[in-house]
Order: structure tokens, then sequence, then C-alpha cells
């Protein structure tokens, strides 16, 4: 590849810009914040996103309806033991997987990073694919979180009264806005939500042991006691099938960890940002799903009819029962509304992360052009507004022949299955991406961030994610249900699809490891910026850093 001298403006240093930036439409992101200009002029995303506020994303991201919502009906159909177990193997999983991403966001921070690096590591087929793969999963996450919040609404105003797709639209028009402003704005506005989450969840957990403990709350007379005699009342309810059954709904609870790698051609410093990020991110996901879920099957029992939560009414999250119980009578109405709250900020990482998948397809002209247009605010303004009409797919609550409840088991599903192959896609990428760098005779030691799980991680990564997709949905054959086996499997030809008819259209062919190209897109600075330094950011003082530290410490 052709390179050229390249004089900065500010401070003269020499580098070497790749032939491939020059081309009109691309732009490689830099670590110095504002060096991301498209070619002619045109603005281009911005690196405006801190430390706090890529962690809270990914918080933001996994922490909505499958933790207060479809932990509960997890129990319910497979036990406390079993949900246990598939969220802890899920958890694991994820750990891996980000431990990937990592690798190749931080040696790598650019924008849309999942279908970049199918595009520039194995196939150009493979990165539209996992492109439009991933803008669908968001952009039906979105729906899926719209849908749940109509349903949040209910709680204090009927259905009769209002209808759901009233709330749809009311809510979409306000992530739209706050998309729409600028990367920051909606940084900010994240790390916020996504604290008042976490800490509904932290005293949750502190509520759920002092009730298990016999500290607050009243156990009825002849109930079973909150702790061991809940829990071993059936711990694996309904056997493998049950299990299997499940891990969709653990999987859409863990989805938006990824939000890392979409956010850091977003990110101040990447380089060293990135690899914190992940490193805090994993543990107190797992940490959270972990005890929530053990709380919960320790408090409610599982064939609890108020449990299960077959039509998506919020009425009988868990988190709300157990504050019910708990002897904390407001406790219904304070968790209602930080439910509502955890699903407005999952949408909002959702149009975040589908609006940059999709600008990143525009860039690399496997999407209509105009999408690819950025305003002087660093915000893909089309790509939002798109994401957004795909989002109003949650109007379907509005119909009374489908009805809410099961639009959104669909949309789950939906969400669930296609978050999966975008894992998958993450897995395969890393392997390509070391098979490519040792091919071209690189050191480890020049990568900024090094996975320890190589080569097992991303190997992991794709054999638990494959036997959960194909295995999933066995029950559909004994015996055999259409409705079953299109929920369960209905997604799977469209990859193929997807990926064999672009290859045949466009003709791309497979790269050569040694072809791989693995410079355009880095930052200059990674010869002459330690990775310490934190470029533009500069702490807050006094009380604001204080607060900010201590938040920092404990999440």
């Amino acid at each position: 590849m052709q390179k050229e001298e390249f004089t900065s403006f500010d401070e003269g240093d020499k580098v070497e810009v790749s032939a491939y930036d020059k081309q009109e439409g691309s732009a490689s992101l830099h670590d110095d914040a504002d060096l991301s200009t498209a070619a002619h002029g045109e603005a281009g995303l911005q690196r405006n996103l801190q430390a706090r506020h890529l962690t809270m994303i990914s918080l933001g991201g996994t922490i909505g309806t499958g933790l207060f919502l479809a932990s509960g009906s997890s129990i319910a159909i497979a036990g406390p033991g079993f949900s246990q177990i598939a969220y802890c193997l899920i958890g694991t999983m994820i750990y891996a997987m980000m431990s990937s991403l990592g690798e190749m966001a931080t040696y790598l921070p650019i924008t849309g990073s999942i279908n970049a690096y199918g595009t520039r590591f194995f196939d150009p087929a493979l990165g539209f694919t996992l492109g439009w793969v991933y803008w669908f999963s968001w952009s039906v996450t979105l729906a899926t979180e719209l849908v749940a919040s109509s349903l949040i609404i209910s709680y204090w105003i009927s259905i009769e009264r209002c209808p759901g797709w009233v709330w749809a639209v009311v809510f979409i028009t306000v992530l739209t806005s706050l998309n729409l402003t600028s990367v920051k704005a909606y940084g900010e506005t994240e790390y916020w939500l996504s604290l008042i989450k976490v800490l509904a969840v932290v005293v949750f957990i502190i509520v759920g042991f002092l009730y298990i403990g016999g500290a607050v709350g009243h156990v009825p007379e002849g109930s079973p006691k909150p702790g061991s005699q809940i829990f071993d009342m059936a711990p694996f309810n309904g056997g493998f099938s049950a299990l299997f059954s499940i891990f969709l709904n653990a999987g859409f609870s863990f989805q938006g960890a990824e939000l890392v790698g979409i956010a850091a051609g977003e990110t101040k410093n990447p380089r060293k940002n990135v690899p914190r990020a992940i490193r805090q991110v994993f543990w107190r996901i797992l940490g959270f799903y972990v005890l929530t879920i053990l709380i919960i099957g320790m408090t409610i029992p599982y064939n609890d009819p108020e449990l299960a939560n077959p039509q998506g009414d919020v009425l009988s999250s868990p988190f709300t029962r157990v504050f019910v119980q708990a002897g904390i009578s407001i406790g219904g109405d304070i968790m209602n509304a930080v439910i509502l709250v955890a699903v407005l900020s999952a949408g909002n990482s959702g149009l975040y992360a589908s609006s940059r998948a999709l600008h990143t397809l525009s860039k690399e002209g496997n999407a209509p052009k105009f999408l690819g247009y950025v305003n002087r605010y660093g915000v893909p303004v089309y790509c939002v507004l798109a994401t957004s009409l795909v989002g109003c797919l949650a109007f379907i609550v509005s119909l009374p022949q489908i009805g809410q409840g099961q639009a959104y088991n669909w949309l789950l599903a939906l969400a669930s299955t296609t978050g999966f192959i975008a894992w998958i896609g993450i897995a395969f990428c890393h392997l390509r991406f070391r098979m490519a760098y040792k091919a071209q005779g690189r050191s480890l030691k020049d990568l900024p961030f090094v996975s320890r799980l190589y080569p097992f991680g991303p190997v992991y990564v794709l054999v638990v994610c494959l036997v959960i997709l194909f295995g999933q949905g066995y029950t559909a054959f004994s015996p055999f249900s259409v409705k079953a086996f299109l929920s369960a499997y209905v997604t799977l030809p469209f990859i193929v699809i997807l990926y064999v008819g672009n290859k045949l259209w466009a003709k791309t062919k497979i790269l050569r490891l040694v072809d791989v190209d693995l410079d355009t897109g880095r930052s200059f600075l990674d010869t002459t910026m330690p990775v310490g330094n934190d470029i533009g950011t500069e702490e807050p003082k006094g009380k604001v850093h204080m607060f900010r530290r201590a938040v920092a410490s404990i999440f």
C-alpha cells in the first residue's frame, strides 16, 4: 500500500498516511479527538467519549429488560439452578468475547468495528453480512425496549385509557432527539441513566440479602422461607430442554457488552480507555447478574404465578416482587420507575450502536451513500433517523390481534439470535486478526492490549454460540411445531443469503493473511504518545472529581 508523508499543522510531526485514507469517503479516526474529518472537508465522527462514558455505555446496554423482566421468566421456566448455570455460562463467554474485541479495538479503534473488522481481516462479504446483522439486531432491540416501555407505563395508566403506541411515539422521539445532538450529549445522558440503574441493582441486592437473612419483611405461615428452602424446591426444573430454552433470555440480557468496541472510534485515547472499560465492565456485569439471579431464586418460588412473565406484564417483575415481600410498600412504584429508566437507557444505547454500524456500512459502500453524511457535531443524522424508523416496529403493540406480550417475545427472540451471530463474528475476526498479525511477522509486544485467552477464548465463544444457536430450538421437533421452529431458526437462512448474495454480486474474495491491512486507521500517536496519557481529557476538580472517583471505585 502506497504511503506519503503528512505534516501536522499543530506540531510539525511527520506521519505516514495510507492511500486508503485519501480515498473519497474514507477517514481514519485518531486518538486526538478531532482529526476524524472525511475527504473534501466533510465532517466526521469525533472522539468525545471519555472512559467513564465508555464504561457506563456498556453497562447501560446490558442492564435492561433482560435483567429486570426476562430474569424472572428464566427462573420460572428452568428453576434457579439452571438459570444460574445459563447466566454464568453466557457471562464467561462474554468475557472471552470482550477480551478478543479489546485486542482488536485498541489496535484499530475504528467506528462500527464489528463489520469493519470482517471486511479488513477476512472478506468484504463478511463485513457486509455482520454490519447488516448487527444493525438489524440493535434496531430490533430498540423496538423491543419500546414495546417494554409501553408495558411499563401500563402499570400506572391502563392500555384502555392510553394505547401503547402513544408511549412508543413519545419515547422514540425522545431517544432520537438525544442521539441527534452530539455523541458527547449522548454519552453524558447514558452515563447518568446507567448510574441510576446500577444503583438500583445494588440496592436490590442489599435488600434481597437482608430479606433472606430475616432482617426485613415477613414470611406468611406455611410458606417456604427465603433461602435454601425456596431454592431447593426445583433448582433444575424442566431438564436440559428448559436449560436450552433460557439461553436466548440470558444472551439477550448480556447483549450490549460489545458496545465498548463500537464506541472505540469515538473515544478519547482508546489505547488506554478501551482496555480499562473492558476489564471493569465484565466483572460488574457478571457480579450483578450472578447475585441478582441468586437472590431471585432464593426469595421467589419458581412456580410463583406472578414470577413467569408470558405476557410481558411488568407487575410480575421479580425486582418488584422482592421489594414488596421485603415490606417496602412503595418499592413497586420505585422499581417500576427504575425499570422504565433502564428500558429507555438500553434503547438509547441500541439506537447509538445501530446508527454507527449503518454509518460504517455506508462508508464501505454497502449501504446508500447519503447515510454516510455526518453533521458538524459528529452525528450520522440519516443513520439515526433510519434506525428510528425501524424502531417504530414498536407500534405493533397497538394491534390487538398480536398483543403486547407476544410482540415482545418475538422481538426478543430475533434480537437474541442476531446478537449471538454478532458475537460469533467478533470471535472469528479475532482469530483472523491474530493469524494475519503472525503471518506478517509482527510482534505481540507491539499490541497495546493482548488477549491472554487466545486461542482458547475465541474458540470458546464460537463453540458456545453455535451450540446455543442450533440447539435452542430442538424442542420444536418433538412434536414438530412450525411456530417454535420459525421462532428459533428463521434468522439463520437470511445470514447465509446475505453473505452468499453479496459475494456473488460484488465478486469479493477471501483475503490472504499476508494481504490483510493492519495499518489503515491506526493512530499516528501509537509511536509518539505513551498509553497512559489521556489526550484532551481534563480531570474534573473539586467535589465533582471526588464524586466521579467514588462512583468509579464502586462500579
